[in-house]
């Protein structure tokens, strides 16, 4: 089919090249403009946009959808659009510009998690399930009729990073499936419930500040949630230690919440409210993230309480 592709990080680069593989056109690709990163802070291409340009694909960077932005999408006729975490809105003038509509690759069983960050709330809300659907997109956010779903079990050890690699080589294989069918007349609407709709709201760095009179179960699955970012952090005297892995244990300890009780060659031990955190791999200020117990060579913290 002659398509329209939408995206704009890592996690879409799997449907992207499904698509390609398959043999679809790609008449154009749509993604973020550059925006500032590293160090350094220079401008810096999206990942999309990386690939697209490898495979020379024409890239257009629209700040908006505006009625200029649409003159470029109508010219190009698409049968349809395939979007996958774009970062724009779709107005209706661009959802009625494909002869088929536009199709999203969501990471949720809708509608469990609308919004920005599905895979991250159902990983911080202990959910043991999720999975990718493929949807109609509409006027609402996330609120089209479903077309394809595949569940995927989120394992213990899953980090929002790990879960979201899984998601989306799932979403390129099913996206794949959704356009044969499409062709094919095949394909099937089913209406979102109308009821279990969560909201999955943007993550920001103040909620990734660890707050120790929380459960260790809980802030155990935030930092996982949060993983690669915003990062789940604390500070501890001067210092913000950013926590990449941890898990909780069932201990008991008089300590006051956020005191370090255990240090040493298993990890990085801290009380909370109920049960410890341990904390298997950190990140000092300047420094890189290692594995807590090579961290805490040389470095006393036994007994000090983060805040």
């Amino acid at each position: 089919m002659r398509l329209v592709f939408a995206g704009t990080p890592e996690f879409a680069l799997p449907a992207l090249e499904a698509l390609r593989e398959a043999g679809h056109e790609i008449l154009a690709v749509l993604t973020q403009p550059d925006r500032p990163a590293g160090r350094g802070r220079k401008l810096a291409p999206t990942p999309v946009a990386q690939r697209a340009q490898a495979l020379g694909l024409p890239v257009h960077k629209f700040v908006k959808l505006d009625a200029q932005a649409q003159r470029v999408l109508r010219a190009l006729a698409p049968q349809a659009m395939v979007v996958v975490a774009y970062g724009l809105i779709l107005p209706p003038a661009v959802l009625d510009i494909p002869a088929h509509g536009c199709l999203n690759i969501h990471a949720s069983l809708l509608p469990r998690w609308r919004g920005a960050a599905p895979i991250a709330r159902a990983i911080e809300a202990g959910d043991r399930e999720t999975g990718i659907t493929v949807m109609r997109m509409d006027a609402g956010l996330d609120t089209g009729p479903m077309l394809l779903a595949e569940k995927l079990p989120i394992e213990d050890t899953d980090t929002a990073a790990t879960l979201g690699e899984r998601l989306a080589r799932l979403g390129g294989r099913l996206i794949v499936e959704a356009l044969e069918k499409l062709q094919r007349g095949t394909l099937e609407e089913t209406p979102q419930p109308a009821h279990g709709a969560c909201y999955a709201r943007k993550l920001s760095k103040d909620e990734a500040r660890l707050d120790w009179t929380q459960a260790a179960q809980t802030l155990a699955r935030k930092v996982r949630a949060f993983n690669p970012v915003p990062m789940a952090w604390s500070e501890l005297g001067t210092e913000r230690i950013r926590f990449l892995r941890a898990q909780p244990l069932p201990a008991v300890t008089p300590a006051p919440p956020g005191t370090v009780v255990g240090a040493g060659r298993e990890g990085l031990d801290i009380a909370c409210a109920a049960g410890v955190l341990r904390v298997t791999e950190l990140q000092r200020p300047g420094a890189r993230a290692l594995p807590a117990a090579e961290v805490l060579r040389g470095w006393n913290v036994l007994g000090r309480r983060f805040t």
